[in-house]
């Protein structure tokens, strides 16, 4: 049975190694724990579910010149986009879903938002015609969609229609009891009534707090600079990307086309930063797991080195093998539990300190436990081989040595 005391006794002799270990495995549990927690984060982000067809969906903006009758125009463009093999619907919409750009307001439960029993819910909102639902393939839960009657056109929503559809999230936030279909909310002073509830929707920001609330308008806004969006068939998609500049210029030559994207592409783009983070976070764990690998296993083999003919001497006067492998585990143990409670406050601290400063959701303690076991088993490891190699230092080699 091996004593703790003689192994702490030989510690203290060996304090800046002793030290550098325990800081090294301390700064490893904080920062592959919090690293850890932010990846899987990011990773549940970015996998989130959009409501949206993705694979089939695709969007491009125009910016048109000269003088055209702009109703019409966008009529004879959205035929045409219809008329494309493989392509299921199509529509002129104000501002794209998952774009990183767009338009957002209060809507509230009474026309003056002064009034005390006001309830405000802010929301996304974008605007299209009776083909906006079934062009971006969202699931209609409940009410209807929006009849051909309900479709307004102007220069700008100044007055805006008199019905809505709208996302599940917004809706149950707005009317926490589940009857808002039907109900009335205010844009503005303007009443609008919820025709139409959709099960899930994202705005154009999936980083925003209220990204799951989206309202969509019965309303076609003439600007210089629209947008389009275009379900197809998924396999067909790329090809029939490469045809609409084409075909849209065949409708109307005096305007630019943009490049089509995908609707994926797009949500591609507005979360690469994201997905650089979580590349670069897998990194630095993957590096700092090496480095603490071999910096337990150059520290074991460094003191085994200094006691060789201590090591020689035990041996000479019968420890076994496994004896001295023993020692050296619980000596890397001993250094190793306290590396990990420094460490695992440290977590905490990081984790408190990006909740605060960056406002992401507070760090799970099952991170570190793991993180903490995770290390705790790894040095274990790291030492074997030192440890083996120093049970079978020769005792006549050791005494010669004297």
């Amino acid at each position: 049975m091996l004593e703790i005391k003689p192994i702490f006794n030989a510690l203290l002799r060996s304090k800046v190694s002793t030290f550098l270990l325990l800081v090294e495995i301390a700064i490893t549990v904080a920062i592959v724990s919090v690293a850890a927690f932010v990846i899987v984060d990011r990773v549940n982000y970015l996998q989130q579910e959009t409501g949206y067809p993705e694979e089939s969906l695709l969007h491009f903006s125009v910016l048109t010149f000269g003088d055209v009758d702009r109703m019409q125009q966008i009529e004879l463009d959205e035929q045409m986009l219809r008329n494309i093999p493989d392509v299921e619907n199509a529509v002129f919409m104000q501002d794209v879903p998952l774009s990183g750009s767009g338009s957002a307001s209060s809507f509230n439960s009474q026309p003056d938002p002064e009034i005390e029993n006001n309830k405000s819910v802010r929301a996304a909102y974008t605007a299209g015609d009776e083909n906006m639902i079934d062009t971006l393939g969202v699931n209609l839960i409940a009410g209807r969609d929006f009849n051909p009657d309900e479709i307004k056109y102007g220069l700008s929503m100044e007055n805006p229609p008199t019905v809505i559809i709208a996302s599940k999230a917004f809706v149950d936030e707005m009317f926490p009891e589940g009857d808002g279909l039907g109900q009335t909310v205010y844009f503005g002073p303007a009443p609008i009534k919820i025709i139409g509830i959709v099960e899930e929707m994202k705005g154009p920001w999936l980083q925003d707090s209220r990204a799951d609330n989206m309202v969509i308008f019965p309303y076609v806004e003439v600007r210089s600079f629209d947008h389009y969006v275009v379900r197809t068939n998924p396999e067909e998609r790329t090809a029939i990307k490469r045809q609409i500049e084409e075909l849209m210029l065949a409708n109307y030559d005096k305007r630019v086309i943009n490049p089509a994207i995908g609707f994926d592409e797009a949500k591609a783009q507005y979360n690469a930063g994201d997905i650089l983070m979580a590349r670069m976070l897998m990194v630095i764990i993957v590096v700092l797991i090496m480095i603490t690998i071999v910096g337990i296993f150059g520290l074991t083999l460094f003191n085994i080195s200094k006691r060789t003919k201590q090591i020689g001497t035990r041996r000479a006067l019968g420890a076994r093998k496994s004896d001295i492998v023993k020692y050296f585990l619980v000596e890397n143990a001993m250094v190793c539990i306290v590396g990990l409670v420094v460490g695992s406050a440290g977590a905490v601290y990081l984790g408190t300190l990006l909740l605060q400063e960056y406002s992401l959701p507070a760090l799970d303690n099952a991170f570190i436990l793991y993180t903490a076991g995770f290390v705790f088993l790894i040095s274990l490891m790291s030492v074997l081989v030192p440890a083996n190699r120093a049970a079978n230092i020769s005792p006549s080699i050791a005494t010669r040595s004297i």
